[in-house]
């Protein structure tokens, strides 16, 4: 057990398939929660979620969703309560990106853009709020990218689409502020994870990234449970008076005022 003790909670993870997902799954477990994986790659969720019960100890089940589907959504938020009786946390992880210049991109493009990184929160909260308006206690937890914060080459719809969540969760924090629930926002740097792998194959992509941690004060890209720790600690208790907050977890590569 870490310094923050999660035993009794039951965290909703959209995306916990792989990559950061996975990595923050592997830490809620690993403080004692339980956790439900929500994610469109059913398989690969489910060998996530059998992995991580078996070396935590901890109650981890893989739900398929797809997250830009409300009604999905919400199917799944009632599987979870069936399953775990309440949710205490949403970590709203999900998301997806090419990079390629604004202009050699298509509406179709931005369409899906939109949908995984920002209509997916949307969704999520729009199914899991009202129980947590219910209880009278809730922590929400989502992944932005500090493209959202500062812009990034190659990523101009992603990052419209990330600084939405970060004004998307200020607002929910002062709507929900007298239900007790809490919004806060994690904005990862370059992190090396499957998506960005898969990015570094394509020739844009390799330029923009090839040199990336030259840049990072820390000499390094990220690691999925670099970007963990920051988002068990703002879901537990122990962030109890904190709301309404960005922190960014990049090595130093954006220091944000």
């Amino acid at each position: 057990m870490g310094l923050v003790d999660m035993q009794g909670k039951v965290a909703m993870v959209t995306g916990g398939a792989r990559g950061i997902g996975r990595g923050i799954v592997t830490a809620l477990a690993g403080a004692g929660a339980s956790v439900a994986i929500a994610d469109r790659r059913h398989d690969l969720a489910e060998q996530t979620a059998s992995a991580i019960a078996k070396d935590s100890g901890a109650h981890v089940v893989a739900f398929k969703t797809d997250v830009t589907n409300l009604l999905e959504v919400q199917e799944t938020t009632e599987h979870v309560l069936q399953a775990f009786r309440h949710i205490d946390v949403l970590i709203n992880n999900a998301g997806w990106d090419e990079l390629k210049p604004f202009l050699q991109t298509t509406p179709d493009f931005w369409e899906t853009i939109i949908a995984i990184n920002y209509k997916s929160v949307l969704n999520t909260c729009y199914a899991v709020l009202p129980h947590m308006v219910a209880r009278k206690a809730g922590a929400v937890v989502s992944i932005s990218s500090d493209a959202g914060r500062v812009g990034s080459m190659g990523e101009a719809v992603y990052a419209g689409t990330k600084a939405g969540i970060i004004a998307f969760s200020r607002t929910l924090a002062r709507e929900h502020a007298r239900d007790n629930l809490r919004f806060n926002v994690v904005c990862p740097g370059p992190t090396q994870t499957p998506l960005v792998e898969e990015m570094q194959q394509q020739a844009f992509g390799s330029r923009v990234l090839g040199r990336m941690e030259q840049y990072v004060p820390l000499g390094r890209l990220g690691r999925p449970e670099d970007i963990a720790p920051a988002v068990v600690f703002l879901a537990s208790d122990a962030a109890a008076f904190i709301t309404g907050q960005v922190i960014s977890v990049s090595g130093g590569l954006t220091m944000v005022g």
